[in-house]
């Protein structure tokens, strides 16, 4: 889930030449934000020679994302070049000669100029226009090229009201006779469900492979040998949490698809090994298990776990010998990339230091390319072989604007909570700190609860240490990266043990750090983060100011009303329909009448995971006894508040006004332009 504002994740980068120009360094702004370019999705051509990797960046005057593919040369020999230029080009995919690049395309109708829907396009190496290899009525949401680059895998949906005759209208009304009837970022579920198309790359011809009108399929992955196809199912008319995925496998010439017996809990990162006689994946055995790797005879049988101590993996592929599989994966705040040697089933851990977002596998080449970061500076794309040796740098991006910026530093720090438990957090002081001075702080809860705070670089951190503010933030007991065991410690503990892990940390902090000022201490959270701010407003009266994002206030209405039917029951060790106390109790809106705390409610309004009536009954809970507050939404956005720049530069600076007008006693802090109702 989202942090407390925009989380752009850097790398570090040489800044040598730019240092040697700036002749004076200013502090970051939230408008800054609008600058910041976020590299992506690296893929090595199949001779090694090139990587094919996503930007993108903000466009102010239209308050838009736009996602570019760049293209740069692994031996440097050449400045990265822009590949596309149509606003909205993402997922590039070499076909196995490395002949072309294909990617995922949304253009405007040359005749009318509406924005048509996404389809897969492909530009030759040797130069032209690029060729669009799909026609797909409902577009196309992801794609994977077949062995021998004849096919595309294709995702798209489809549905009853497809079938519509021209000319004819359908009733508006949405009739629904399961419990899935919305998703956070989709909206209310129509009848279209997403299935597989193999498309034929030379014709065009799209021929559909897998069908259900209560499932959707996703993850397609192609057999080694082509002739079949492994791919996730999500079932939308079973009463229960949405991610509960099934693993099939089905022929690529179509036929009857087959269920392979997995954990049948969220079957993600799909891989054939190089033989095509296992399958890897990540799941989890039931609702309470984290995601672990499993393995399983392709042909069917009896599923393993890999390694049961390694958990949260992403990005799972194999090494080319079928030896090894490479992963990503959370570590103690770093998020690194591992290598697990299946004849030892032994992890080594490749990178560190560092918090990797997104990795490939070049498999001919036999090199890796990832994105990686670090808390000063922007993500940017790297190589390095299957060793994890021989690291290269390819791109710098925002080399400019960061060697204009003072950056404050972070620390890790670690100490001692409850029961014993060893609690690490990220400690950042205000910038241009002087001894003697006293500065408030402000502690920054992250979402999940199966966040992590990390070594990489948050936007909003940097500004509230440019506002003379410290920024604490610890991975309670929930938190991912630190075992099986910390991570469920909020089993029946949602606000409980965690909670006090936070104030522990922020005792430590204080007794560490005697220039804190104790009584100008601020929180800010989202999502689980926001909870937590509630929560903590409701059982302390330490802080002066308090700004809960997106976060659940009553967990009897939240369960009842948010989207795909996803409640709290394995949190709480409780049935909703049966047994609803122990949700009152776990409510931040239960303790109303106790908080003191000033608080800015910030919301999305089209949030589904968390529907802002959950702010609304909070805010209108502490305002009924007259706590100063205020309720700010911001119109179409969904949980994670980021569909548009303006949006999450403008969410930065209510932060910044609320913590100015509370932590720094400025009653004439200026707020965001907004429409005062």
């Amino acid at each position: 889930m989202r942090s407390i504002a925009l989380s752009l994740c850097i790398a570090t980068i040489c800044c040598a030449a730019f240092a040697q120009q700036a002749t004076t360094k200013r502090s970051i702004t939230p408008d800054d934000i609008y600058s910041l370019q976020s590299a992506g999705d690296p893929q090595i051509s199949p001779d090694g020679k090139l990587v094919a990797y996503t930007v993108r960046s903000a466009d102010r005057e239209q308050s838009k994302w736009r996602t570019e593919i760049w293209m740069t040369a692994l031996d440097g020999s050449r400045a990265p070049l822009q590949f596309t230029s149509f606003d909205s080009s993402s997922a590039p995919r070499w076909n196995p000669d490395g002949r072309m690049l294909a990617f995922l395309s949304a253009r405007r109708d040359p005749k009318t100029g509406a924005m048509g829907k996404s389809q897969v396009y492909a530009l030759s190496m040797n130069g032209g226009e690029a060729r669009r290899l799909t026609s797909l009525k409902n577009g196309v949401s992801a794609f994977e090229w077949s062995p021998d680059g004849t096919q595309l895998a294709v995702i798209s949906k489809i549905g009853p009201s497809d079938s519509i005759p021209k000319g004819e209208k359908r009733n508006d009304e949405l009739d629904y006779e399961h419990p899935f009837i919305k998703f956070d970022g989709a909206g209310y579920m129509n009848d279209q469900r997403a299935h597989i198309w193999v498309v034929n790359v030379a014709s065009g011809e799209a021929k559909q492979i897998t069908f259900g009108s209560q499932q959707n399929d996703s993850g397609p992955e192609w057999s080694p040998d082509g002739t079949k196809i492994a791919y996730a199912v999500a079932h939308t008319d079973k009463n229960t949490i949405f991610g509960i995925e099934d693993l099939f496998v089905v022929p690529s010439a179509g036929g009857t698809a087959v269920e392979l017996p997995n954990t049948k809990f969220g079957a993600k990162s799909i891989a054939w090994s190089p033989k095509g006689d296992r399958i890897a994946y990540v799941s989890s055995k039931d609702i309470n298990s984290i995601p672990k790797i499993y393995m399983i005879p392709a042909s069917g049988g009896s599923y393993t776990v890999v390694n049961n101590d390694i958990t949260y993996v992403s990005n799972l592929h194999w090494a080319p010998d079928g030896n090894a599989l490479y992963y990503t994966a959370p570590n103690e705040g770093n998020v690194s990339i591992f290598r697990l040697d299946l004849s030892t089933n032994k992890a080594t851990q490749l990178t560190s230091n560092s918090t990797i977002r997104i990795m490939s596998l070049g498999k001919s080449a036999g090199l890796l390319s990832y994105v990686a970061s670090d808390d000063t500076h922007p993500g940017n794309v790297f190589t390095a072989n299957l060793k994890g040796e021989d690291v290269h740098q390819l791109t710098h991006l925002n080399a400019k604007l960061m060697s204009e910026l003072e950056i404050a530093p972070t620390e890790r720090i670690e100490f001692t909570s409850v029961d014993g438990w060893k609690i690490q957090g990220f400690f950042t002081k205000p910038l241009n700190w002087q001894a003697g001075k006293t500065y408030p702080m402000v502690l920054a809860i992250h979402g999940g609860p199966n966040g992590m705070w990390g070594p990489y670089f948050i936007a909003t951190v940097q500004c509230y240490a440019a506002h003379g503010w410290a920024v604490l933030r610890i991975n309670p007991r929930g938190s991912s990266g630190y075992g099986e065991k910390f991570q469920r410690g909020v089993f029946k503990e949602f606000g409980g043990k965690a909670y006090q892990d936070l104030m522990n940390g922020v005792d430590y902090t204080l007794a560490q750090n005697k220039w804190i000022d104790p009584n100008r201490l601020g929180v800010v959270g989202h999502s689980y983060g926001g909870f937590m701010t509630g929560w903590i407003i409701g059982h302390t009266t330490r802080f002066k100011a308090a700004i809960p994002e997106d976060g659940m206030a009553d967990f009897v209405s939240d369960d009842g009303t948010r989207d795909a039917f996803y409640g709290h029951e394995r949190d709480f060790g409780a049935d909703f329909f049966k047994d609803r106390q122990v949700f009152v109790e776990n409510s931040p809106f239960n303790y109303a009448d106790r908080v003191k705390t000033p608080a800015l409610f910030l919301e999305g309004g089209a949030d589904m995971r968390v529907p802002v009536g959950q702010v609304e009954e909070y805010f209108r809970a502490i305002s009924h006894f007259g706590i100063p507050t205020e309720l700010v939404i911001f119109p179409g956005e969904p949980h994670t508040t980021s569909r548009t720049p303006n949006h999450v530069v403008d969410w930065v600076k209510w932060e910044i006004y609320w913590f100015e007008r509370w932590l720094d006693n400025n009653p004439n802090a200026v707020k965001p332009d907004a429409i005062k109702k």
